[in-house]
């Protein structure tokens, strides 16, 4: 059986993360992290604007899976049951690799204020499909923003869980324990 080989775009991401934590990201050159990946300046720039962009990979393919997940939720379905579809749908996604590269990711954020307004408008821009995707089941406005930010918070921490876990329970295990523990503490909120 073949064994699996990275894209240029993984290497570019998993080169890029090594290099961030190791000596931080304001001092990672683009052109060390092509040649940390074994590729060219010019292949990194086919797949990316910059290197803050190299944080923000997948993002196009986990906001499809969103959409996806929500459109397919049953018809009767309340607007975080819908959400919950999407999520599970992109959990998918949720790799042994990315796994593996969780807790340096968050902490390179962390140390980068450029890197946390990039991650807040990755979120912005997730939340956004996934309300828009249940505006178009007929959820009001409102209503589907709140669902959409509720339903991320829930993969935001189950993203961190889940990689500073020891791999014995999957994402979407995870995802859906958190989302149980929203949904019981939702109803003190009021």
């Amino acid at each position: 059986m073949p064994r699996w080989k990275p894209d240029a775009r993984e290497r570019l991401v998993a080169a890029a993360i090594r290099l961030f934590s190791e000596q931080g990201y304001d001092a990672t050159t683009v052109a060390q992290i092509a040649e940390a990946a074994d590729l060219t300046r010019s292949t990194f720039f086919r797949h990316f604007g910059d290197k803050r962009d190299v944080l923000a990979a997948g993002q196009e393919s986990l906001s499809q899976l969103l959409r996806e997940g929500v459109a397919a939720a049953p018809d009767d379905a309340s607007p975080l049951t819908a959400v919950e579809s999407g999520l599970l749908r992109a959990s998918e996604a949720m790799t042994p690799e990315r796994r593996e590269m969780g807790p340096r990711m968050r902490a390179v954020i962390a140390a980068s204020a450029e890197l946390r307004e990039r991650d807040q408008l990755k979120h912005v821009g997730l939340a956004a499909e996934t309300a828009r995707a249940l505006e178009e089941r007929g959820i009001a406005p409102r209503t589907a923003a709140l669902a959409a930010e509720i339903g991320l918070l829930a993969f935001k921490n189950a993203y961190a869980t889940w990689t500073d876990g020891d791999g014995s329970t999957s994402f979407a295990d995870e995802l859906c324990d958190e989302l149980d523990a929203l949904r019981a503490t939702l109803p003190d909120v009021g």
